[in-house]
């Protein structure tokens, strides 16, 4: 077992560790400094928030259709197919389906169950942030923030460049615990 790596696994492990918690101090710190946090008040939102939801939404829709659009093209365009029943209607045989073509389904598959499996978080966080009264700008910031960076995300996700995804990911996390520590400072404020 070669120890020469150990010292640079040690400090990826420690970044990994520490990595939550500097983008929690961020979104706490926009939070606090940046966009105001109102005290918590339960209410329907505002013309404002809903805007921002709304165009949340669409965004989102946006990027699941590009998933899905670009899911089926790699299965046209690689002749392979989705159920069992289809593949036994075609010409064309299951194993013998080209290793460029599974690997570039499998970076698809992967990119539409990252941001189902993301989705689920954001929404229920949304639900809450967005009867909690945000500001404005807090809410623009988030909410909006979240659906333009998933977007980023797709996108350096199925180009293949895991730099500028990880960039991606990370605003999209910021916006979460942006919500998420939103909603705890505005029930001490």
């Amino acid at each position: 077992m070669s120890t020469k790596n150990e010292p640079r696994k040690q400090r990826v492990k420690i970044i990994i560790l520490a990595y939550p918690f500097a983008l929690l101090l961020i979104s706490i710190a926009l939070n606090l400094f940046v966009f105001g946090v109102k005290p918590f008040v339960s209410a329907l939102p505002s013309a404002e928030i809903y805007i921002a939801l709304v165009i949340a939404a669409v965004l989102l829709i946006v990027n699941h259709t590009w998933l899905m659009t670009t899911t089926e093209l790699t299965r046209i365009r690689f002749n392979m197919f989705a159920t069992p029943e289809e593949w036994d209607s075609s010409e064309f045989n299951r194993r013998e389906a080209p290793q460029k073509g599974l690997e570039e389904l499998e970076r698809r598959h992967n990119a539409h169950r990252n941001t189902t499996e993301n989705a689920v978080y954001f929404l229920f966080l949304t639900l809450l942030f967005a009867i909690a009264s945000p500001t404005i700008l807090a809410a623009y910031a988030w909410v909006v923030g979240y659906a333009l960076a998933r977007l980023g995300y797709t996108f350096s996700y199925l180009a293949g460049n895991s730099d500028i995804r990880g960039l991606f990911m990370s605003l999209s996390l910021i916006s979460v615990y942006g919500m998420a520590s939103y909603l705890v400072i505005s029930l001490f404020a």
